[in-house]
């Protein structure tokens, strides 16, 4: 079955509206009341809802469009994201012949609005300043998500539950009015598992080797002098033989 998404209400003496943003696009999964665009007048930002859960399958006024009350926007299949769910059967046998059941997954917890908080009096919209968190990052509840500056005050917007950043519907730069939806967060699907620290790399203590214990050389002693034998010696021979010739 197929939805139509059409504008809705723009408000007295409004008769037009230009499409900024398609927060989906063609083949997403959208749930009921879940924003799918965003519509500027002279006057108002209007958000779109979605009429039914399902699947984007066609839109038909693109961003940049100016389009007139009740105009369609776009067209929802409802029911094409439950048979998708569905063809994902666990296929796996045991060995005796019987199917064996497969794990069901694990059920995130529900997911929690995040909407643009109190404003101020007089106050009717605000631009998206500043995201402190991207999709997919976990957020704990008080946690600082974005900031919000009006023509009067800036505006920090907590998270209302711990959980992880599941979408951004106003992204930097967007205009949003006083009761805008800006964000989705899924609770309890940040993961609790601690990361282990790495293992410190083991430092090798530097053995310096002790220098070798010199070698004692043995000099031998010089050769003795025999010079004084020998002049001894010769002058006994002249001795005898002065005494020989006398």
């Amino acid at each position: 079955m197929t939805t139509e998404v059409r504008v809705p209400a723009l408000g007295e003496s409004v008769t037009e509206a230009t499409i900024a943003t398609w927060f989906k696009k063609p083949g997403d999964a959208v749930a009921v009341d879940e924003m799918l665009c965003e519509l500027e007048t002279d006057k108002v930002t209007v958000e779109v809802p979605s009429p039914a859960a399902g699947v984007l399958a066609e839109i038909v006024a693109a961003e940049g469009e100016t389009v007139g009350p009740a105009a369609l926007l776009a067209q929802i299949a409802e029911g094409a994201s439950d048979g998708a769910a569905k063809t994902e059967a666990p296929k796996a046998q045991a060995a005796d012949g019987k199917s064996a059941a497969a794990p069901a997954p694990a059920k995130g917890g529900a997911s929690v609005d995040v909407m643009v908080p109190a404003l101020g009096e007089s106050v009717t919209e605000a631009t998206v300043a500043t995201w402190f968190k991207q999709v997919g990052d976990s957020v704990a509840a008080d946690e600082m998500l974005c900031e919000l500056e009006t023509d009067k005050v800036s505006v920090e917007v907590p998270a209302p539950a711990a959980g992880v950043l599941a979408e951004i519907l106003a992204p930097e730069g967007s205009t949003v009015d006083a009761k805008a939806k800006l964000a989705v967060i899924a609770e309890g699907a940040a993961g609790t598992a601690a990361a282990s620290p790495a293992p410190a790399a083991q430092q090798g203590s530097a053995t310096t080797s002790a220098p070798p214990p010199a070698r004692m050389s043995r000099t031998r002693p010089p050769p003795r002098r025999r010079w004084r034998k020998r002049a001894s010696a010769a002058i006994s021979c002249r001795v005898r033989a002065a005494m020989d010739g006398s």
